[in-house]
């Protein structure tokens, strides 16, 4: 398949910095303790990224941190609760707000291309647009990012990603898949994020059918990254859960249930 089309006329990373995890390289309180290589480094058939259920009672992993955005002084609330169904999980309230919680990693997708979760939310977001940044905003959300690699961007962008790597400490991931519920882009839908062509966004459910339920899904990464950006992914630089609705001012609440990584399909 074709690569996403391209957003023209946007500023360079304008659409990473709040589209989840470009601001791990602006927030010093990650710096000392997400740095490159910190994470699994496995050549194992799984690996639990998000281990929510095993976490110490009353704690999130210690691995998993808050993402907040500049600008944005609304942040999501992310707190460890117990389910009747999944044991500990994690619970999302964002009201006009928004912010995330990510783990950095290092890992090489194509040893561990599958990506499984599960989440649960309680209502639609009803000014949610898949296509318009001013409706980029959803119940849940699990973000994908995948290391900078000076080798696949013009001389150009490496100036452009050297210059921020000197003001931030570090550089901005290169890509992302945003999997997202939508409450009316059909499910399987595949679009660029509505601010930059570097973030694909991918429907995975749509709709009001199964609110208040737990769903379980499982993608491809390498498949997906391959459709958005007509190439193999590099590295898996991090993983982000996030409830945000801070563009259309609503509210919504989830549940995320464990997140990892497999070398095959269930």
């Amino acid at each position: 398949m074709k690569p996403l089309p391209a957003r023209n006329n946007r500023p360079w990373f304008r659409g990473l910095l709040p589209v989840l995890l470009t601001v791990v390289v602006v927030a010093s309180l990650l710096r000392s303790t997400l740095v490159a290589g910190d994470g699994p480094r496995t050549a194992s058939d799984a690996i639990v990224v998000g281990d929510f259920a095993n976490a110490p009672s009353g704690s999130l992993p210690a691995e998993w941190k808050p993402l907040t955005f500049k600008g944005i002084d609304a942040h999501t609330r992310y707190a460890p609760i117990i389910d009747p169904e999944r044991g500990q999980v994690v619970m999302a309230t964002a009201n006009a707000s928004a912010s995330a919680l990510i783990r950095k990693v290092d890992l090489d997708p194509s040893a561990l291309p599958i990506i499984r979760w599960q989440w649960k939310i309680d209502r639609l977001i009803d000014r949610a647009d898949v296509t318009q940044r001013e409706g980029d905003d959803y119940p849940a959300r699990i973000y994908v990012s995948f290391r900078y690699d000076p080798a696949r961007v013009s001389w150009f962008n490496r100036a452009k990603y050297a210059t921020f790597r000197a003001i931030y400490g570090e550089y901005p991931p290169h890509a992302g898949l945003n999997y997202i519920w939508d409450g009316k882009a059909p499910r399987g839908t595949f679009v660029p994020n509505p601010v930059t062509n570097r973030v694909a966004m991918i429907v995975v459910e749509s709709g009001a059918a199964h609110l208040r339920e737990w769903r379980t899904y499982e993608r491809n990464i390498v498949d997906d990254y391959r459709r958005a950006f007509g190439e193999d992914p590099p590295p898996i630089a991090g993983v982000a859960i996030m409830t945000d609705t801070d563009n259309t001012g609503e509210t919504a609440t989830a549940w995320y249930g464990n997140i990892s990584l497999h070398a095959v399909p269930r």
